[in-house]
């Protein structure tokens, strides 16, 4: 029997994350694009202008429904043919709106990059908005409200937005509207919105695949630079308030076999020089399997089948007056609520009190920093993450910066920002469940005043 030789591991390369080039069309549009050979489908994201605080008053979901119908037709195709021409690139083509913009996702092989982005700039440059594809995308939203109402994870996000901000504050809303304001949406107030903020001037694409053999200065400026606007006075940017004063809301779900867990407060957005330190300190606390809360919830103590710490942007700014919130989420059984949140609150505490080990500091290195390569091997990650450093107004070098920042990190700054992260007195806790049968027990805890609303 012949047997062939065992493959030998290779020769370690250096990695850091891909760096993009800069430009602007004729039109005002930033393009930023990067060659990824070997990446034979290329993914296209532009960030267009148009955040939720922009949306008329009373018109909560107008981003939302505008972001849907940028492909329910265009002056040259109708909806069914759009979507036809879509298909015969072998190009998927999704939008959806959030606090900071408007983004649209396109992914198409190198070989049909030109046609898609015909596509996609004729979707951008003279959407059609027709009144009866309007009508059907404001039913379609309408129907997902109520699922969303009925899922205690969705439940449990919006009233803690409901909880940290302000009224008047868009990010104390739900972000795609609720059953009055989408209502109240028509094609008419569609294409206002669009007029009002979507234009090349303020917006950004980001280009990133196998770029061989493609002239993409040229196919840019034949579809994306085709579409043209009028200029944009500047924005105000609101400032972010928030109240995480210590306190407990239990939203009724009478006869819930399980509670939904969410512990969150506002924080600082990426510019804030502590952001990695935070993420390096929050992923030993609950990025994964083996963090502390998992451990002692899960693992120990049976709770539940698993709790997450994590930390997301809600709008960034250039002078780092943006948001982020800073979140505990997981589910537990009824009957273990009370103790699940005690034992949370115990792991905090003895974070403070004993710190981080350097163990737990090199287990979250190695997760974070030795298996980027892996997480960036798509030209849609890669694409996605430079839309989102554009979208929250950071240098194109933040990533690989990033990266650098959390391996030099220590235990102690990483102690240090997650303890101030998640401080035990300013926390606002969300529970989704039974109130019969855990306001008793969370009461007794003392995290907090508690008070019950309906589900």
């Amino acid at each position: 029997m012949t047997f062939h030789p065992q493959p030998q591991g290779g020769v370690a390369k250096p990695w850091a994350f891909p760096a993009p080039q800069r430009g602007t069309l004729p039109n005002g549009l930033t393009v930023l694009h990067c060659h990824r050979p070997g990446q034979q489908v290329v993914a296209v994201e532009v960030n267009l202008d148009a955040p939720l605080d922009a949306e008329p008053s009373g018109l909560d979901g107008v981003a939302t429904i505008m972001a849907r119908a940028l492909s329910e037709g265009t002056d040259k195709h109708t909806a069914e043919d759009f979507a036809a021409e879509l298909e015969r690139c072998g190009a998927t083509l999704d939008a959806h709106a959030d606090h900071p913009g408007v983004r649209v996702s396109l992914e198409v092989p190198a070989s049909r990059l030109p046609k898609a982005l015909g596509l996609l700039a004729d979707a951008l440059r003279a959407p059609a908005f027709p009144d009866n594809e309007v009508e059907r995308l404001v039913r379609n939203r309408l129907d997902e409200i109520p699922h969303e109402q009925a899922n205690p994870a969705r439940r449990a996000a919006k009233e803690l937005s409901k909880e940290l901000f302000p009224a008047a504050s868009r990010m104390s809303r739900p972000r795609q509207g609720t059953e009055e304001t989408v209502e109240r949406i028509d094609a008419a107030a569609v294409r206002a919105f669009y007029e009002a903020h979507v234009r090349p001037v303020t917006a950004t694409a980001v280009v990133v695949g196998d770029l061989t053999g493609i002239d993409l200065a040229t196919v840019l400026g034949d579809t994306l630079g085709a579409w043209t606007g009028g200029t944009a006075e500047p924005r105000p940017v609101r400032p972010v308030t928030a109240d995480d004063t210590g306190r407990v809301v239990i939203v009724d779900r009478p006869g819930a076999v399980q509670t939904q867990l969410l512990i969150g407060r506002v924080g600082s957005d990426r510019h804030d020089r502590v952001w990695p330190a935070q993420v390096l300190g929050i992923y030993c606390l609950g990025g994964t399997l083996t963090s502390r809360l998992d451990r002692v919830l899960r693992e120990e103590k049976g709770y539940t089948y698993g709790v997450r710490a994590f930390g997301q942007v809600l709008r960034s700014a250039p002078d780092g007056t943006g948001a982020s919130l800073l979140a505990i989420s997981g589910s537990v059984d009824t009957a273990s609520t009370g103790p699940a949140l005690g034992d949370a609150w115990k792991v905090l505490r003895t974070l403070a009190a004993e710190g981080l080990t350097d163990a737990e500091r090199d287990v979250a290195v190695q997760n974070l920093v030795g298996v980027a390569p892996l997480k960036y091997e798509t030209a849609a990650a890669v694409a996605g993450t430079f839309a989102d450093q554009v979208e929250q107004h950071l240098p194109d070098d933040y990533q690989a910066q990033l990266y650098a920042q959390l391996a030099d990190t220590g235990t102690v700054e990483a102690t240090a920002a997650a303890v101030s992260a998640f401080p035990v007195d300013r926390l606002v806790t969300i529970l989704v469940g039974d109130a019969s049968a855990i306001e008793e027990p969370v009461r007794a805890l003392g995290i907090g005043e508690v008070k019950v609303v309906g589900g």
